[in-house]
């Protein structure tokens, strides 16, 4: 099976990768700010949403399926607006201190967010990111040895992609939940969500603007 592998190209892709993941972004931000208000292991849900998104961007950017996006603005342009409305929305809330996300002053437990909602709050998020397309359509295809099969070669980085991507949400969903602690413990419950909706929204505005 190694034949089917640029061992040079890999090992250059691995940390590359793990540069532009690892860097503050939408869907980082997103993990950091569920962290911070509904616990790691719930936001595991938007996680998998978010992975299942890279996942079909990667794709997408190597076989040219991003051509299609471009042929149909509209599809993408509603997926933006859509997907950074309801961010916004759900930010808004949360600074007032309502909605099922946000932390109570008694009790410190929220209503639980449905599964679904979670998924597709992190899918809408990665295949909504132009700055996530732009870079898959960028870095994927010089990684990519023509001169030997493509399937095993594009497999073999999604699967890279997605260790390394669910690795860094899970480190910011860690950090989220350490703010929460620290906040919990000084009594300020309000002030918690309002730095969470604050980047909640920021997310919005930049899936939005993007």
């Amino acid at each position: 099976m190694v034949h089917h592998f640029n061992i040079a190209l890999l090992s250059l892709f691995i940390p590359t990768f793990l540069f532009v993941s690892a860097t503050p972004g939408m869907c980082m931000t997103l993990s950091l700010t569920l962290g911070m208000t509904i616990g790691v292991r719930r936001t595991m849900w938007m996680m998998l949403g978010e992975l299942v998104g890279v996942a079909l961007v990667s794709i997408a950017a190597v076989i040219g399926v991003a051509a299609v996006m471009l042929n149909y603005p509209f599809i993408y342009i509603g997926l933006k607006f859509g997907g950074g409305a309801y961010l916004t929305f759900l930010g808004i809330q949360l600074w007032r201190s309502l909605g099922k996300m946000a932390l109570q002053q008694v009790g410190g437990e929220v209503v639980e967010v449905s599964r679904f909602t979670l998924i597709l709050q992190g899918f809408v998020t990665a295949i909504a990111n132009p700055k996530g397309w732009a870079f898959m359509i960028s870095l994927l295809p010089p990684f990519i040895d023509s001169d030997l099969p493509l399937k095993p070669q594009l497999s073999l980085l999604v699967l890279i992609i997605l260790v390394i991507e669910f690795a860094c949400l899970l480190l910011y969903a860690g950090g989220g939940k350490t703010l929460r602690r620290f906040l919990k413990q000084s009594g300020n419950v309000r002030m918690m969500n309002r730095v969470a909706g604050t980047l909640m929204i920021g997310v919005g505005f930049w899936l939005m603007a993007g």
